[in-house]
């Protein structure tokens, strides 16, 4: 009798939590991501020599604008792959487990992981409308860590994990002027890919 009481609460609080928190999330989607970052990240060091201060030392030399254009290209492409993949996983993911992947509890993370992020890419902006090019690695790895924060309510907790830890490197970056794309490697790169290994051990 005791054992049925325990298995029925037990089931009764999978649900609740089924239902409160953003389960489908995927360890691969983190490793995913952060093989994007990686490689997108050690092309960017190759192009600047390791560092981000030289777009401060050839912003006004011939060549200048196609550097730093193909440098946008490159984040954007990274941004995509690694929305592609935390989508192919987490959908995956959802449909072995049997879960809806658009529910009210994913409008709500999406909102949480939606405001930093915009607050974020418009400060971004700003640095590189005034050619501020050393502080945009930094800036990109504190607001997207305040961004895991930010969602972790609806979430595994662990994602808060990885937040405070990007928050950490951003802010080192801001002191460190020059060794930014060095710093966002390790962040968007290395520690998305031991993250993504953790979850999927933990969860998968």
């Amino acid at each position: 009798m005791n054992q049925k009481v325990s298995d029925d609460l037990a089931h009764i609080r999978s649900m609740m939590e089924r239902s409160s928190r953003f389960i489908s999330l995927s360890g691969l989607s983190g490793i995913g991501a952060g093989v994007v970052g990686l490689v997108t990240g050690l092309i960017a060091m190759y192009w600047t020599s390791g560092s981000d201060m030289l777009l401060e030392k050839v912003r006004m030399s011939v060549g200048a604008g196609i550097l730093i254009q193909n440098l946008i290209l490159l984040g954007a492409l990274a941004l995509l792959l690694a929305i592609f993949f935390g989508c192919f996983f987490t959908i995956r993911k959802s449909k072995k487990l049997g879960l809806q992947i658009w529910t009210a509890t994913t409008k709500k993370i999406l909102v949480q992981l939606a405001i930093p992020l915009m607050v974020g890419g418009i400060f971004v902006l700003a640095l590189l409308q005034y050619n501020l090019y050393g502080l945009i690695s930094g800036a990109t790895l504190i607001f997207y860590g305040l961004a895991l924060v930010n969602a972790e309510k609806y979430t595994y907790s662990d994602i808060k994990y990885l937040g405070f830890l990007e928050i950490i490197l951003g802010i080192l970056s801001l002191f460190f002027i020059g060794k930014g794309l060095f710093f966002w490697t390790i962040g968007f790169g290395l520690l998305h890919i031991i993250y993504g290994v953790i979850l999927y051990r933990k969860y998968q």
